[in-house]
């Protein structure tokens, strides 16, 4: 018989904003004890890798919660109502880096943080890319940059690279 499981028993939301809402969830875990959950639900989002000429697309902005200027691949978040990812992707890459790809490649997803967050971000590679324009979000402020593959691998060994997301994605991408 499974032990690691546990049972919904009652949830209440209590917080709905514009990116995620929160749950407070009344749960019975596998050894009848019972405990309290408290859930944010995300709808989801795309994270691509990409290279051009050597160089891999990224982009850096200030992130708020962490209060500082990050590197990230392109990414953002799910449309509501059950986006295609792989459009998501498409989208996302444009918008941020004024690029569309030929080639796609799917590789899984990830969960950022599953102890409290059901994030899933799924995560691609593009290739094949063309230049068109980039056409950023109402309120997103960012820098689009091309990077050398080995400096991106050099920053994430040394620490100027810490997002996820994006060490995630790389390393699927480039199986390191």
């Amino acid at each position: 018989m499974e032990k690691l499981f546990e049972t919904t028993l009652y949830s209440q939301e209590i917080y709905k904003g514009r990116v995620f809402t929160i749950t407070r969830d009344d749960v019975e875990l596998s050894d009848n004890h019972k405990t309290i959950r408290e859930v944010v639900h995300h709808n989801g989002g795309v994270v691509i890798a990409s290279e051009k000429n050597g160089k891999i697309l990224m982009v850096r902005q200030f992130r708020y919660p962490a209060k500082e200027v990050l590197y990230e691949l392109p990414a953002g978040k799910l449309d509501k109502g059950n986006e295609d990812i792989l459009s998501a992707a498409k989208r996302e890459l444009e918008e941020e880096t004024g690029h569309i790809a030929q080639t796609w490649e799917p590789l899984g997803f990830i969960w950022t943080s599953p102890g409290f967050c059901n994030e899933k971000l799924f995560l691609f590679k593009a290739s094949n890319l063309t230049k068109t324009n980039q056409h950023l979000d109402e309120g997103e402020i960012l820098e689009y940059m091309e990077i050398e593959k080995e400096k991106v691998f050099e920053m994430i060994k040394s620490g100027e690279i810490n997002d996820a997301k994006t060490i995630s994605a790389l390393m699927r991408a480039y199986k390191l």
